[in-house]
């Protein structure tokens, strides 16, 4: 999963920012799940599911607390209403509702089937403290789109998830699915399609975009890609992102190698307006063949074209692990009651390496850029615990306090697999990195294979180096802040501060300033950030709330045209500006000047051309 911070929304705004045994006996083959797209009522979509016939008195049926990676706990049996279970005579048996995601279900000798009814995450986002993240999330809009992310809207029965499904789903007829799902070719009816899967894993691990016809297909040596687009206002098509995709799928194949994890791969892309009823978590969840992304419809394309190339190559790399290389607690997936993988470090640490080293490798962005990347990293994982072990936090992610540091493993997780890189790189005379380790290991684990989570670190360490125990040992398990100074050094590089030019409001893509939800949405400037010279130079400190500008009362819609505007002031511009701190309200005021910011950049050590420390950093960088 590839989250993207929701404080861009600014910069959008300015331009617009164990498997188990059953113990029951079902007399089906399949379990046959109907979804209605077509009658659909106060934004709500019908669901039956047919199982077969069971011996056992009761049984009990899920929706799952939480899917594959996401690392949170998300209930979706909240957005289940009106369950009932019927039986062969058309009567309701009793149902007991258990929690939030299970029902229990009298009588089950006589069941025939379920009945119920799914709303959608994407309108009560704007709702919720801790909404559903957009792209592991549902939408229902009737007759123009439906996001199925299908954990929420289909369920399974205890003891019944190794068995087949039968998806019957009957939708309006000028929307078309895109899905990874295998679908019957033999059907007539242009209204009903009809899907397959092994398990109910497979329907999770499946999401199906319902949309009218917008899609783009590439085929990259053997692996054939799917884009499909839904853009509500027609601002984007497939078309426009085709030649982007294309050419960094290409990259990514070239940087894999022999590594080849499916045949097919579709791209599910959600534009959002970001009305209040819209999805607003920005980004994409992995599937083994596919991935879902949730986007702001109003980015600039090149904003998009850039946002989409980080974050589906990001995605895409999870064919390498964990969706290949993974734990059993992966492969045996308890969706009611997990229990985590201590890997994070690889599962998200990796890939997310990897989404920036192939950019790199492959020429697709240059030097300055990925330094300006690796600095944003270490600048943004200082913002978590830097001495909380990244095996225990992974075991741990459902809890606090180590689910607020979840976020580390897109910042610090990706610095592990730099330093454990270029690391591997030095003890191989420059030969053996950490892509060569997980082609390794795609050797010995697979789909189907997946190894022990307490034996997989000392399988690495006989696979490399007797050092790459102490690196794990102190780093990765252990809770010993990484010395970037001295990693970088080994590749003949060093860190150094200079001022740079920034907007008055953004840092690029990088807002000085975010939205209070639970205040109004008050506008309020952020703390543990370096502020620019701006707002140094009013004298606003990090945490003020802002009132007003000008005389003008700042709220989210005023603040859009100031932000704008900004881009026009010259230096000598007056401004006032009104600030709430604590319980004081102070009056801020001064020329805007020219705004610039305190950046750390990396930059080659003098006089080490042709070293061993420039060879080694070539070998890095150059693959």
């Amino acid at each position: 999963m590839k989250k993207l911070i929701t404080l861009y929304v600014f910069l959008v705004l300015l331009y617009g920012c164990g498997t188990s045994k059953s113990v029951l006996s079902a007399d089906k083959a399949v379990i046959e799940t109907t979804i209605d797209l077509v009658n659909v009522n106060d934004d709500r979509v019908s669901v039956t599911i047919n199982p077969g016939s069971f011996s056992k008195q009761s049984i009990s049926f899920f929706i799952p607390k939480t899917v594959p990676g996401t690392y949170s706990e998300d209930d979706y049996g909240k957005y289940i209403q009106e369950l009932k279970a019927i039986d062969y005579q058309g009567n309701e048996l009793l149902v007991s509702s258990i929690g939030t995601n299970e029902w229990n279900i009298s009588d089950a000798t006589k069941l025939d089937k379920i009945t119920y009814y799914v709303t959608d995450t994407y309108d009560t986002e704007s709702e919720l403290n801790d909404p559903v993240f957009s792209p592991a999330g549902t939408n229902i809009l009737k007759g123009k789109n439906f996001v199925l992310n299908l954990h929420g809207f289909v369920g399974y029965f205890e003891g019944l998830k190794e068995v087949p499904y039968e998806l019957i789903v009957s939708s309006p007829s000028d929307l078309v699915p895109t899905t990874s799902l295998m679908k019957k070719e033999d059907e007539t009816n242009s209204v009903t399609d009809t899907f397959l899967a092994s398990r109910y894993f497979e329907v999770v691990d499946n999401p199906i975009l319902y949309t009218k016809s917008d899609t783009a297909t590439f085929v990259i040596n053997d692996i054939t890609v799917n884009l499909s687009v839904y853009s509500p206002n027609n601002v984007y098509s497939a078309a426009d992102l085709e030649e982007s995709m294309e050419r960094m799928m290409i990259a990514q194949k070239a940087f894999l190698g022999e590594i080849d994890g499916t045949k097919e791969y579709n791209i599910l892309l959600y534009l959002s307006t970001l009305d209040e009823r819209d999805a607003s978590g920005f980004g994409a969840l992995e599937h083994h063949t596919s991935t879902v992304v949730v986007l702001p419809e109003q980015m600039p394309i090149e904003a998009l074209e850039k946002a989409m190339t980080d974050v589906v190559s990001h995605e895409f790399f999870h064919i390498v692990t964990p969706l290949n290389v993974h734990s059993k607690e992966i492969q045996y997936f308890d969706f009611n009651d997990p229990k985590m993988s201590e890997h994070l470090w690889m599962y998200e640490g990796t890939t997310e390496y990897f989404a920036n080293l192939f950019q790199i490798q492959q020429g697709l962005i240059d030097e300055a850029d990925f330094y300006k990347r690796i600095v944003d990293k270490i600048y943004n994982s200082r913002s978590y615990d830097d001495t909380m072990s990244f095996t225990t936090m992974s075991r741990n992610v459902l809890e606090d306090p180590y689910r607020g540091n979840y976020a580390n493993v897109y910042e610090k997780g990706a610095l592990l697999n730099m330093s454990l890189d270029i690391r591997l790189r030095d003890l191989s005379n420059g030969e053996k990195g950490v892509l060569w380790l997980m082609k390794e290991l795609s050797k010995k684990y697979d789909n189907d294979t997946p190894f022990e989570d307490d034996e997989i670190i000392g399988e690495i360490v006989d696979l490399t180096y007797p050092e790459i125990k102490s690196f794990f040992d102190t780093y990765v398990i252990g809770n010993t802040p990484l010395n970037y100074d001295a990693i970088l050094a080994s590749v003949g590089l060093k860190t150094t501060d200079m001022q740079e030019r920034s907007g008055y409001f953004l840092n690029g893509e990088i807002p000085f300033i975010d939205i209070d939800q639970t205040n109004n949405d008050a506008i309020f400037i952020r703390s543990g950030i370096e502020l620019n010279t701006f707002f140094t130079g009013l004298g606003a400190q990090g945490g003020d709330t802002i009132r007003s500008i000008d005389g003008m009362p700042i709220s989210l819609e005023s603040i859009r045209p100031i932000i704008g505007q900004s881009f026009g002031w010259t230096s000598d511009r007056e401004i006032t500006m009104v600030v709430q701190r604590g319980e004081e309200e102070l009056t801020l005021q001064g020329k805007v000047g020219t705004p610039t910011l305190k950046v750390t950049t990396i930059v080659p050590i003098d006089n080490l051309e042709n070293t061993s420390q420039s060879k080694l950093r070539k070998a890095w960088l150059k693959g």
